[in-house]
């Protein structure tokens, strides 16, 4: 108890001498003498005294006359034997800070944690509910249009595959030949024997294909025809005659625009993909790969990308009226105008590519000039360029250009008309020609000297 009394009183004292000398600096009266008690650890803060930049002790008898009379001396003890307890000046203002300090760090974290303020009125955001899957409505039956394109599809998909042309290539490393794709289309079945159409440009530059049916067995083909002019041609596989569904054939005769029809096919690589839309137009005429036209063109808003082609189009019958062949687009993309080569085209050239592996066109049997020359010469018609003896129109008499005098040439037949209808350039005579059958005898009006003529020629076969 009355070292806890000593402590209090050190502690509320300023001048009371605490009883534990041993934290008391010494003094020259009781440096001899270790005196210890509590409340001693107060006196610990006078112990060292700054002096002309040292510090020293201030009962440190060696620097006793060195500390300056600027330092005030604080009254001693009752006792006299200690120095005065003095409280470190520096104390309250660090405390200060450090409590100044902790309140400003906690408004900071006040002001970046808080939440964002809202209305006054604000109501109070409701406990999150968890959504449950809504009632699924029952649909119904389907409408009779929709039934019917499915049924169409159905039935037709099987028949149509998926052709991927194949390139041959030597490796570098081991030099053996292997086949590589080099594009792909689309195709159809015509008959039980494995026979497949597609399109001309789909395997003009392979060596050889492949045919996918629909059941994903793949099939290696052997292209049997190629009617470039007509952008058709025909491949064979082996499958058997139960996987292969040909199409069934409709006409092109008697189409009409504003009719639905249905084009499927592989474009871009996805399989059994069906378009549908109406026919926009009919009798257009596109340019082939040999830049020939094909009359009677099929044009339709079904939509027809890059894979469409060889596929079939369909009317809402599910017939074949015609092969998908090409679009009208200045970006490669479909732009709401597709072609297709008629069906009526179709079953008249792929029988002639399956006997004879090329087509037999009627023609007159001459060559002819290009539509450059005739006009460079000022020539309104077709040139008949050279005619062989043998020729069709050799034996009707038609003369081709022949040498004159001075190194010059003189014109021979020019081709003016073809059964009445006029011609005024290449394509108008293949237009004509293509209306007729080889040996039929058409009527030829020909140009020469400032005069014209007609002459019967009977057409013969050209391959």
């Amino acid at each position: 108890m009355a070292a806890a009394a000593n402590s209090v009183a050190a502690f509320t004292n300023p001048h009371r001498t605490p009883t534990n000398p041993s934290l008391v600096s010494p003094s020259p009266k009781n440096s001899a003498k270790d005196r210890r008690g509590p409340g001693a650890w107060y006196t610990l803060i006078p112990v060292l005294i700054p002096v002309n930049g040292e510090f020293v002790h201030p009962h440190d008898g060696s620097h006793a006359r060195a500390m300056s009379t600027q330092f005030m001396q604080a009254p001693m003890s009752q006792h006299g034997d200690s120095p005065p307890r003095t409280a470190p000046a520096n104390v309250a203002p660090v405390r200060l800070m450090v409590i100044l300090l902790l309140l400003l760090a906690a408004a900071l974290v006040y002001v970046v944690l808080r939440p964002p303020p809202g209305p006054a009125n604000a109501p109070q955001k409701a406990a999150a509910v968890i959504p449950e899957p809504r009632t699924i409505v029952a649909r119904g039956d389907l409408a009779s249009d929709e039934t019917s394109t499915i049924d169409l599809f159905s039935a037709a998909s099987p028949s149509v595959v998926h052709v991927t042309s194949l390139k041959l290539r030597r490796s570098r490393l081991s030099l053996n030949i292997t086949e590589i794709p080099q594009g792909t289309g689309s195709g159809f079945v015509w008959d039980k024997e494995g026979h497949i159409v597609t399109n001309y440009h789909v395997i003009k530059d392979g060596k050889g294909a492949e045919v996918t049916l629909q059941d994903n067995t793949v099939w290696k083909a052997r292209i049997v025809g190629r009617a470039p002019d007509k952008d058709l041609a025909i491949l064979e596989i082996e499958a058997p005659a139960a996987a292969l569904s040909p199409l069934a054939l409709g006409s092109s005769s008697n189409l009409q625009v504003g009719q639905k029809v249905f084009a499927i096919g592989n474009p871009f690589g996805l399989d059994q993909t069906l378009t549908t839309g109406v026919i926009s137009g009919l009798g257009r005429e596109i340019q082939s790969v040999t830049k020939r036209p094909i009359q009677g063109v099929i044009q339709t808003d079904a939509a027809i990308n890059p894979g469409n082609s060889g596929g079939p189009l369909l009317d809402s019958a599910g017939r074949l009226i015609g092969v998908n062949t090409a679009i009208f687009s200045t970006s490669g993309a479909y732009a709401g105008i597709g072609f297709a080569v008629p069906v009526d085209t179709v079953n008249r050239i792929v029988p002639q590519l399956v006997e004879h592996g090329e087509v037999t066109r009627p023609g007159l049997g001459v060559q002819i000039g290009t539509d450059q020359s005739a006009a460079r010469l000022g020539v309104r018609g077709v040139i008949v360029w050279e005619v062989p003896e043998e020729s069709a129109a050799g034996e009707a008499g038609i003369e081709g250009v022949r040498p004159g005098r001075g190194g010059r040439w003189l014109l021979g037949d020019v081709i003016v008309g073809v059964e009445g209808e006029g011609v005024r350039s290449a394509n108008d005579l293949y237009r004509a020609l293509d209306t007729h059958e080889v040996g039929e005898a058409i009527v030829i009006r020909l140009s020469r000297n400032g005069g014209e003529r007609d002459v019967k020629v009977q057409l013969q076969p050209l391959r």
